[in-house]
Protein backbone atom coordinates (compact mmCIF):
# COMPACT_ATOMS: atom_id res chain seq x y z
CA UNK A 1 0.00 0.00 0.00
CA UNK A 2 2.56 2.58 1.09
CA UNK A 3 2.53 5.98 2.68
CA UNK A 4 -0.76 7.73 3.39
CA UNK A 5 -1.74 11.09 4.81
CA UNK A 6 -4.77 11.34 7.06
CA UNK A 7 -6.94 14.32 7.88
CA UNK A 8 -6.07 14.02 11.53
CA UNK A 9 -2.48 14.05 12.67
CA UNK A 10 0.65 15.43 11.17
CA UNK A 11 2.86 13.65 8.69
CA UNK A 12 2.48 10.42 6.77
CA UNK A 13 1.79 6.90 7.98
CA UNK A 14 2.96 3.66 6.41
CA UNK A 15 0.45 0.89 5.72
CA UNK A 16 1.22 -2.61 4.47
CA UNK A 17 -1.24 -4.69 2.41
CA UNK A 18 -1.83 -8.11 3.95
CA UNK A 19 -3.95 -10.90 2.49
CA UNK A 20 -6.28 -12.61 4.96
CA UNK A 21 -8.17 -15.36 3.17
CA UNK A 22 -9.93 -13.78 0.18
CA UNK A 23 -9.56 -10.21 1.38
CA UNK A 24 -6.68 -7.77 1.32
CA UNK A 25 -6.45 -5.53 4.37
CA UNK A 26 -4.25 -2.64 5.32
CA UNK A 27 -2.02 -3.11 8.34
CA UNK A 28 -0.74 -0.03 10.13
CA UNK A 29 3.04 -0.10 10.51
CA UNK A 30 3.69 3.34 11.91
CA UNK A 31 4.75 6.83 11.02
CA UNK A 32 8.11 8.51 11.15
CA UNK A 33 11.06 6.22 11.80
CA UNK A 34 8.96 3.08 12.32
CA UNK A 35 7.17 3.68 9.03
CA UNK A 36 10.47 4.22 7.23
CA UNK A 37 11.86 0.98 8.65
CA UNK A 38 8.75 -0.93 7.53
CA UNK A 39 8.93 0.68 4.07
CA UNK A 40 12.61 -0.25 3.72
CA UNK A 41 11.85 -3.80 4.84
CA UNK A 42 9.09 -4.10 2.20
CA UNK A 43 11.39 -2.66 -0.48
CA UNK A 44 14.10 -5.17 0.48
CA UNK A 45 11.62 -8.07 0.23
CA UNK A 46 10.32 -6.83 -3.12
CA UNK A 47 13.81 -6.50 -4.61
CA UNK A 48 14.86 -9.91 -3.28
CA UNK A 49 11.71 -11.45 -4.79
CA UNK A 50 12.39 -9.77 -8.15
CA UNK A 51 16.02 -10.96 -8.16
CA UNK A 52 14.93 -14.50 -7.33
CA UNK A 53 12.27 -14.42 -10.06
CA UNK A 54 14.87 -13.22 -12.59
CA UNK A 55 17.26 -16.00 -11.52
CA UNK A 56 14.63 -18.71 -11.98
CA UNK A 57 13.57 -17.24 -15.34
CA UNK A 58 17.18 -17.52 -16.57
CA UNK A 59 17.42 -21.07 -15.24
CA UNK A 60 14.19 -22.06 -16.99
CA UNK A 61 15.42 -20.55 -20.30
CA UNK A 62 18.76 -22.36 -19.98
CA UNK A 63 16.95 -25.63 -19.24
CA UNK A 64 14.64 -25.17 -22.25
CA UNK A 65 17.67 -24.57 -24.51
CA UNK A 66 19.30 -27.80 -23.33
CA UNK A 67 16.09 -29.78 -23.77
CA UNK A 68 15.70 -28.43 -27.32
CA UNK A 69 19.12 -29.90 -28.12
CA UNK A 70 18.09 -33.23 -26.59
CA UNK A 71 14.88 -33.27 -28.63
CA UNK A 72 16.97 -32.92 -31.80
CA UNK A 73 19.15 -35.86 -30.71
CA UNK A 74 16.08 -37.97 -29.92
CA UNK A 75 14.58 -37.17 -33.32
CA UNK A 76 17.80 -38.14 -35.11
CA UNK A 77 18.08 -41.38 -33.09
CA UNK A 78 14.45 -42.23 -33.86
CA UNK A 79 15.10 -41.73 -37.57
CA UNK A 80 18.16 -43.99 -37.44
CA UNK A 81 16.29 -46.72 -35.54
CA UNK A 82 13.40 -46.60 -38.03
CA UNK A 83 15.80 -46.86 -40.98
CA UNK A 84 17.63 -49.79 -39.36
CA UNK A 85 14.39 -51.66 -38.63
CA UNK A 86 13.03 -51.12 -42.14
CA UNK A 87 16.33 -52.29 -43.63
CA UNK A 88 16.12 -55.37 -41.37
CA UNK A 89 12.74 -56.36 -42.78
CA UNK A 90 10.40 -54.92 -40.14
CA UNK A 91 7.36 -52.68 -40.52
CA UNK A 92 5.35 -50.61 -38.11
CA UNK A 93 1.81 -51.74 -37.43
CA UNK A 94 -0.22 -49.57 -35.02
CA UNK A 95 2.95 -48.34 -33.35
CA UNK A 96 4.43 -51.83 -32.97
CA UNK A 97 7.38 -53.05 -35.03
CA UNK A 98 6.79 -56.47 -36.63
CA UNK A 99 8.80 -58.66 -38.96
CA UNK A 100 7.36 -58.74 -42.43
CA UNK A 101 5.76 -61.98 -43.53
CA UNK A 102 7.62 -63.76 -46.24
CA UNK A 103 5.84 -63.79 -49.57
CA UNK A 104 4.54 -67.19 -50.65
CA UNK A 105 5.24 -68.23 -54.18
Amino acid sequence: MGWERRERGAGAYYYRSVREGDRVRKKYCGGGVLGQIAALEDEYRRRRWEAEAAYWKEERERFEESTAFLEEIISAADTLVRAHLIAGGFHSYRGEWRRRREQRA
